[in-house]
């Protein structure tokens, strides 16, 4: 198949290895977010039960199947489901078991109906809790410091600001612009920032694809970033995929951005100008949002299906952000750190950057000094901590 790597495919992450990250999120992660959701509803015995067997299969019994009538069925069979129904959550690819997960676990609350509890989000009283804390005030209020800092300062101040997340506030995201040093260890493992903005030029009249990761505090500065660009003419257009149903506890959805949105608006000085450009922009079009089914598959953006693929070919630019996103785009695989990102996206219909918080094991792009800067410094958690995040572009289409 033509653009795929030249480097040959390593091995498939799996939960199987006791002690590893991907074993813990299965063996301790998902049993607490069942009790996590058990207590933050008021459900009845039935979702209960659901729940509890849920709780059973993660920890000591199998993979099951879906209910012959459940909406999608017969999409999640054409994702794998028949090959590993009765199969160890630990012995499948970990990207597809995590996936499954949150799949069955809306199927235990009633979300797919039909019901009272449909399409009630089990993850909501979360993200609002983030969203509505006092940390999030005075990232909002700190917006309008950046009013006097050149255009080149603010979109930089702006896209660490995506870039980092929830990781922490607007004044460390701010600092960040001092991460690129070489020395011992970069908090930026890899910073292609600038050929990300020479996609993306002033005065441009392109289309500016960006594929959220989380709600809350992290979708605000994607919003932020997204207003900046369409104020300053870097982007003509741009369009937001998210998630088509509550998915990994924090992922964003329609009703997440409707909710950040009203937030910005609600916030006045900078935060509210940035909410109304964007208010502005989804009701005459230059801002779309997008819920793919995909977005929710179990499986890497390489077996993206034609219409997705055709719409990301459309692009300017494709940005990618978190880390559950990257590791569909570039495989969840063991590839070693300094596997080239060219190779392992050359598949990808258009350009593409990924602007990424290192929360997972899996990670290329490196360069050799770097890697082995990262493996001596003692932190032998730099792949899953969140303490470094990349930059990383692939400009060719």
């Amino acid at each position: 198949m033509t653009g795929m790597p030249d480097t040959p495919p390593a091995p498939v992450i799996r939960g199987d290895e006791p002690g590893s990250f991907p074993h813990s999120v299965l063996a301790e992660r998902h049993p607490a977010i069942i009790r996590q959701v058990r207590d933050a509803f008021p459900y009845g015995p039935g979702q209960h039960r659901a729940l509890d067997e849920l709780l059973a299969s993660c920890t000591e019994g199998t993979i099951g199947s879906l209910p012959a009538d459940a909406p999608d069925r017969d999409r999640w069979l054409a994702w794998g489901l028949a090959d590993h129904t009765g199969r160890s959550w630990y012995d499948v690819p970990w990207l597809w078991s995590e996936s499954y997960f949150y799949r069955r676990l809306l199927e235990a609350v009633g979300y797919f109906g039909p019901g009272a509890w449909q399409g009630i989000d089990p993850f909501r009283p979360f993200k609002r809790a983030e969203l509505d804390a006092a940390q999030t005030d005075g990232e909002l209020a700190a917006l309008d410091g950046l009013e006097d800092l050149t255009e080149q300062e603010r979109a930089r101040a702006l896209l660490h600001g995506s870039l980092w997340g929830n990781r922490a506030d607007l004044g460390f995201r701010l600092s960040a612009e001092g991460t690129g040093t070489r020395e011992p260890v970069p908090a930026l493992v890899a910073d292609d920032t600038e050929t990300l903005w020479s996609l993306l030029p002033p005065d441009g009249r392109g289309t500016l694809v960006l594929v959220a990761d989380n709600a809350g505090r992290e979708l605000v500065p994607d919003l932020l970033l997204i207003a900046h660009l369409l104020a300053g003419a870097r982007a003509a257009r741009a369009v937001l995929h998210v998630k088509p149903y509550p998915y990994y506890v924090s992922d964003a959805t329609t009703a997440d951005v409707v909710e950040a949105l009203r937030r910005l608006c609600a916030a006045g000085g900078a935060a509210a100008a940035h909410g109304r450009v964007l208010w502005s922009a989804m009701a005459d079009g230059r801002l779309a949002v997008r819920a793919h089914p995909f977005s929710c598959a179990p499986l890497p953006y390489e077996r993206m299906p034609g219409d997705l693929r055709a719409e990301f070919a459309a692009a300017t630019v494709t940005v990618v952000k978190g880390d559950l996103n990257y590791r569909r785009l570039v495989g969840d695989r063991w590839w070693p750190p300094t596997t080239p990102f060219q190779e392992v996206t050359g598949y990808f219909p258009g350009p593409v950057a990924a602007l990424r918080t290192l929360k997972s094991d899996v990670i290329t792009g490196l360069s050799a000094p770097d890697e082995a800067a990262l493996e001596a410094s003692g932190d032998r958690r730099w792949r899953t901590s969140g303490t470094h995040a990349l930059v990383q572009v692939r400009a060719a289409g």
